[in-house]
């Protein structure tokens, strides 16, 4: 949605009758209705636990004694939550947004509104900061919204106020900190507070999965037959972007910013892709990097430096955009990891809250299980979501690659069951996936590829039909493509010698092996899939007339062919005509995606 004729409410209308337009009072009151949470004295004996706070790892097992008193503990981030009826008031403001023909229809608020009209109030905000003072945090900033405060202490602090210490963990090997206990505070804080977003190191991940590098357009599948890589120009073709091109429609004028916790090697990659592939003579398409810092107070978003292989997701996640809307330009916003903050949570809270106002688009192409994340986290991607649609950013989110096992990314065995990417399952953001093309299943290839390559390597002919993907027992249409039924079961696709021990193992297999080969495993809930930064991109053509455009299903990036139905889509491309560069952008996107 355009980021664009934000209005005044009628509150701010009504202060500036009473202020001078510069006066601080006048641009400095939160909550200007909010009924106070914060109604007792704070007694530190009576306490409340913030419980759903402690990563799963805390374990005896993995525990190797607590950090240092004077452990560093930066950027933390206290959650708060506003009044019942003033989260009913935001509910209908938003519902409003988005009706054609109600009175706040795409009457988008500026950051500062948003805390006036639907914040805490000042009174709460000084009750919590003061107690945070009193502890000896310092308060780094308290965002205008009014519902997150960034505050910095050590260990010994968190221990001190929050009653959790902080532990040394190895876990497989990897060394981390985190709180070995749910944090507790003052029972007259427990209207107000949510909680800490994050009293540890465990990184969220990137949602692609890494490929060995290869240095053809066609490549054999790991279960027979071929695989073909997908180009900027078969995208175009199969989504009827075409007309919108030619029509001068190619998201010109449009921002789309990219969240990452990383900077890329090498930005000249990016015009190496747009170069090889067709899309440089889109003069007007441009990649910067940014570290946005905060509205005030000290800076929390520092240079991340180049984190492998994040920076592998950040360059994939700017070339695909801009393979959708090549004249758009990508914004790399990235901040560096905290001890404890996702620096990308960094990134997005600095955007929707700067006084320049936010991108019309974000884009996130990482995750974290709704169980592991923890429930302080998950209402904090859910508050700074439902903030960015007050202002008229639309956020996509990878749902990962993982399938209906949200909390096993990128291994080869679901163990935890079903469960989604807590980045991606508010009602506040688009979360995006993949289905697979149908022209396998339906016996259809040659209807929609071609045998030979475009100038720009592309060689789809039209849309081509799509359908749910599963790489897995759970999955009918494979099951019943290969000749199999039931689906489950001792005659199944998973007892096959062949191919049923893939199908068995792989991490998309509708919450875990061991029910796939025996029995009925649970198919309730989700099925996930890997994000696509494209999709964000056609999201800004809506802006440039996208009447022309197909519907917007999500597309996997490879089309897989078994052996009895093998045949050239594309004419293979000798090493000497693809650079290292291209090879790495194609074993990435070779991969199956799985649709929310």
């Amino acid at each position: 949605m355009p980021n664009q004729g934000r209005f005044a409410s009628l509150a701010v209308a009504v202060l500036a009758c009473c202020f001078p337009l510069g006066s601080a009072e006048a641009q400095a009151v939160r909550g200007l209705h909010a009924r106070p949470l914060v109604t007792q004295n704070i007694d530190e004996e009576k306490r409340v636990e913030l419980h759903g706070n402690t990563r799963p790892e805390a374990k005896n097992e993995h525990d190797r004694g607590a950090v240092d008193d004077d452990f560093l503990m930066e950027h933390m981030l206290l959650q708060l939550r506003r009044p019942v009826e003033e989260e009913e008031e935001l509910q209908e403001f938003l519902d409003e947004l988005h009706k054609d023909g109600a009175s706040n229809f795409h009457r988008w608020i500026s950051a500062q509104e948003f805390g006036e009209r639907f914040g805490p109030s000042d009174r709460d905000l000084d009750k919590i900061t003061d107690w945070l003072e009193a502890r000896q945090f310092k308060v780094n900033v308290v965002y205008p919204s009014g519902m997150v405060i960034d505050f910095s202490g050590t260990a010994g602090q968190v221990q001190r106020a929050f009653h959790t210490e902080i532990h040394h963990l190895d876990v497989k090997g990897e060394k981390h900190i985190a709180n070995i206990s749910d944090p507790q505070i003052p029972a007259a804080l427990g209207s107000l507070v949510v909680g800490i977003v994050s009293l540890h190191d465990f990184s969220p991940r990137a949602m692609h999965q890494m490929h060995q590098t290869r240095h053809e357009f066609t490549f054999p599948n790991p279960l027979g037959g071929a695989s073909f890589a997908l180009v900027p120009a078969d995208l175009a073709t199969i989504y009827n972007l075409n007309p919108l091109f030619n029509a001068g429609n190619s998201g010109q004028g449009q921002t789309i910013a990219l969240i990452e916790d990383t900077d890329v090697f090498r930005l000249s990659d990016w015009n190496s892709f747009r170069s090889k592939f067709g899309l440089s003579s889109y003069t007007a398409g441009t990649i910067t990097t940014v570290h946005p810092a905060p509205p005030s107070g000290p800076n929390n978003c520092s240079r991340p430096g180049v984190v492998a292989p994040n920076d592998a997701e950040a360059i994939l996640d700017a070339e695909w955009a801009s393979a959708a809307a090549p004249s758009a330009a990508i914004k790399m916003a990235s901040c560096k990891d905290t001890s404890t903050t996702f620096g990308g949570l960094i990134a997005v809270q600095n955007l929707i809250n700067a006084k320049s106002g936010p991108p019309a688009i974000m884009s996130i192409s990482y995750g974290q299980c709704e169980t592991v994340n923890g429930a302080a986290a998950n209402a904090a991607y859910n508050a700074a979501y439902q903030q960015a649609v007050a202002e008229g950013v639309s956020i996509f989110v990878a749902a990962g690659d993982s399938g209906a096992a949200g909390c096993d990314n990128s291994v080869s065995e679901a163990t935890h069951g079903i469960a989604v990417n807590a980045f991606a399952s508010t009602p506040y953001n688009v979360a995006v996936g993949g289905t697979d093309f149908s022209d396998t299943y339906s016996s259809t290839n040659s209807s929609y590829w071609n045998s030979g390559n475009t100038p720009a390597f592309g060689s789809a002919i039209s849309y081509i039909p799509e359908i749910p993907w599963n790489d897995s027992c759970a999955g009918a249409l494979v099951s019943n493509f290969e000749g199999f039924s039931p689906t489950y079961g001792s005659t199944s696709l998973c007892n096959d010698p062949t191919i049923g021990p893939f199908l068995q193992t792989t991490v998309a297999g509708g919450g875990g092996p061991s029910g796939c080969a025996t029995g009925t495993p649970s198919v309730n809930g989700v099925v996930s899939g890997s994000c696509q930064p494209l999709w964000l991109a056609f999201r800004r053509l809506l802006t440039n007339g996208l009447a022309h455009a197909k519907a917007i299903p999500i597309l996997s990036i490879t089309k897989s062919l078994p052996p009895s139905t093998a045949q050239p889509a594309a004419t293979p491309v000798t090493p000497q005509t693809v650079s290292a560069l291209e090879t790495l952008v194609f074993s990435m996107m070779s991969r199956w995606a799985t649709w929310t």
